[in-house]
């Protein structure tokens, strides 16, 4: 059990300031819902006694926060294999396959990225979902970054709630684009059916922007570079189904199998037996929250999406593209 232990002054600034207030400005690698229940639980004291999160302070107190931190996590550990890009202190960035489920859940209470991630690092089970920060659908693979201690959790949380981490995929759509450009629209619950999202109004469905660039166009598909600006469920899914182009393989939004005018045996059999959408999370960017760092990392293509586009861009050079 890892124990985490701060002392510290307050400032002669925080005069007047509340408990809560002052020591989320002091110690804010700590989300203030965590730092409120220390206080309440009596593991944050002032000039060593315990006192209320909204206690008026003078300046110049003795905080001290010592706290065990306790499983967060109850999942069992299990020996799945991982692709770790980078690992450090403070965090790790993996290659997730495509099949993997992130989180335990209805249907999945085993055999996902977090039991994973518990027998890769037990001490990941004190951090809230073992330090996942963000995920990616289970038919999606590609990169993702980890936490490996509570301040680089809250850190991580923060950029991405501010946009402050790149998120680029490489997708396969139905269907012959002419550019790329920018879907804003708002992401909710579908009415008619609960494992869907769908575009709503702003009243209810959430604010969600994703940008997309041609990369290849094919007889009848097209090859996309998408860049996330926010993170809803399924965003990039939907938007694109909402702008007529929904991913090859995509069993919740798809457009079902679409050959090119004389296709061979190979592409259609190539494109009958792609089965999970064609979606692969290939770059990640963002500023190290310990040392400050700009890291990016890439993912080449898995083997299933590289053999479709290899597929497409052969029918192309066979038929030419006088033939869309």
């Amino acid at each position: 059990m890892t124990t985490i232990r701060h002392e510290a002054e307050v400032p002669l600034g925080a005069a007047g300031r509340r408990f809560d207030q002052a020591l989320a400005e002091m110690f804010p690698d700590y989300s203030r819902s965590r730092l409120s229940g220390w206080i309440k639980s009596g593991a944050v004291t002032l000039d060593g006694a315990q006192a209320p999160p909204r206690q008026l302070l003078r300046g110049g107190e003795r905080v001290c926060l010592e706290v065990e931190l306790e499983n967060e996590v109850s999942s069992a550990a299990e020996d799945i294999a991982l692709t770790i890009v980078h690992e450090d202190a403070h965090l790790l960035v993996l290659d997730k396959p495509a099949g993997l489920v992130v989180h335990p859940g209805a249907g999945n209470p085993a055999g996902t990225l977090l039991n994973a991630l518990l027998h890769h690092d037990p001490k990941l089970a004190e951090l809230p979902r073992a330090g996942i920060v963000h995920r990616l659908d289970k038919d999606t693979s590609g990169l993702m970054v980890v936490a490996r201690t509570l301040p680089t959790y809250t850190a991580l949380v923060d950029l991405l709630s501010r946009h402050e981490v790149e998120r680029q995929y490489e997708a396969v759509v139905l269907g012959t684009m002419v550019a790329g450009g920018t879907v804003d629209a708002p992401i909710g619950r579908s009415m008619g059916d609960r494992l869907r999202q769908a575009v709503r109004d702003e009243e209810d469905g959430k604010h969600a922007v994703t940008h997309y660039r041609l990369r290849e166009r094919f007889r009848a598909h097209s090859l996309l570079q998408c860049q996330l600006e926010t993170g809803r469920t399924h965003q990039i899914r939907v938007h694109l189904a909402h702008i007529g182009h929904p991913l090859v393989g995509d069993p919740l939004y798809g457009g079902g199998l679409k050959l090119p005018k004389g296709a061979s045996a190979e592409l259609a059999a190539t494109l009958r037996g792609f089965r999970r959408q064609a979606l692969h999370a290939e770059k990640l960017s963002f500023i190290h929250p310990a040392s400050g760092e700009a890291l990016s990392f890439g993912a080449e293509r898995p083997a299933d999406q590289r053999v479709l586009i290899e597929a497409l861009r052969a029918d192309l050079a066979e038929h030419g593209s006088d033939h869309y």
